[in-house]
């Protein structure tokens, strides 16, 4: 991997090596490398499923809008031309597509970032619930006036026949896990569905899209929100509504800590209301549309080995982690408090 490090730091005009390159951890869209030399390290996030350039000029936007406020979060650093975004090219053996788990013959699109040392938040901590309380009032102030709509990921969920047809290709493919989405699709998908609906376009703003606590590191400043990909509109209720189901510890929390991050939410200005589970559609349509996409790319041809693997161990074990209706009542409930 030396030719490809030094090929990210010769873009990013980092100075001369020796530069290492080493495989960190794996997300959805993601892996994350680091990047040593010269005594410092930096971030370099390999985008599996090919970029957005505009949705990184949105991350970008909003990460120094949110800096401004004082939210503290890793810089996306330009390349040597001013773009956010580089390209590595699929022909050269310095590409990550030849020794990555992206395989893509179409090249690795990578972005770099600080470095950040510290411990993944403590949800138990009630200093960092309180900060991350504040920290998504101040996003939601940043992220004023947004006019466009969220996208669909968060605004609907399959329907009956796009379910029925996925689980036919799904039991063609034999995977191992049929069985069990099936019965999630008779059950909680049928469920959680009717909750799924349009936002109000009157309560819009640009965030994160993201805010859970693996998100969060804690470093010798202080919390630091990492992993602004999915930056975008979104219903200030709803992204608030789902980041208190996540940070109470969702089926098996503790809504107490919900409410703590919600008044916390509320003494610094957030101006989203939790109403009920309705609130929770956001919540709802993205972990149902997890699902399906992961099922998806489990059972695509074109997609690598690797990444079919990772997407139906995702199946499995977010089949068994599909939000409580339940539980969002009474976290509903306990929310009432706060208003």
């Amino acid at each position: 991997m030396h030719d490809t490090a030094d090929l990210i730091a010769e873009a990013y005009a980092l100075g001369a090596g020796p530069w290492t390159l080493t495989p960190v951890t794996r997300g959805a869209l993601g892996q994350i490398w680091k990047l040593s030399g010269n005594g410092s390290s930096w971030a370099v996030k390999e985008l599996l499923f090919g970029c957005d350039e505009d949705q990184v000029r949105r991350e970008a936007a909003l990460r120094e809008a949110s800096e401004r406020l004082g939210i503290a979060s890793p810089r996306l650093l330009p390349n040597r031309e001013g773009a956010h975004v580089s390209h590595l090219d699929p022909g050269s053996e310095s590409s990550l597509a030849s020794t990555s788990s992206s395989g893509s013959s179409a090249g690795s699109h990578i972005k770099l970032y600080d470095w950040i040392d510290g411990t993944r938040a403590d949800v138990s901590d009630p200093d960092v619930l309180d900060w991350f309380g504040r920290a998504m009032a101040l996003l939601h102030r940043a992220g004023e006036g947004e006019s466009g709509m969220p996208s669909a990921w968060y605004e609907r969920c399959p329907g009956d026949d796009e379910w029925a047809a996925l689980h036919a290709e799904v039991r063609r493919a034999g995977m191992p896990w049929a069985d069990p989405l099936g019965r999630f699709i008779a059950t909680s998908a049928r469920e959680l569905a009717p909750w799924v609906t349009p936002s109000d376009p009157g309560d819009l703003v640009t965030s994160h899209l993201d805010l859970q606590p693996q998100n969060v590191l804690v470093g010798p400043a202080g919390p630091v929100l990492l992993d602004w990909d999915n930056a975008g509109s979104a219903s200030a209720e709803r992204e608030l509504a789902r980041a208190l189901f996540v940070w109470s510890g969702g089926n098996d929390g503790d809504v107490e800590a919900g409410v703590r991050v919600a008044r916390a939410y509320r003494c610094a200005g957030g101006r989203a209301v939790v109403r009920g589970p309705e609130s929770f559609s956001m919540l709802f349509a993205s972990a149902l549309n997890y699902v399906r996409v992961q099922a998806e790319c489990a059972i695509d041809p074109k997609v690598t080995a690797e990444q079919r693997e990772f997407a139906g161990d995702q199946v499995a074990v977010w089949l068994g982690r599909m939000p409580d209706l339940g539980v969002v009542s009474r976290l509903s409930a306990a929310l009432e408090r706060v208003w």
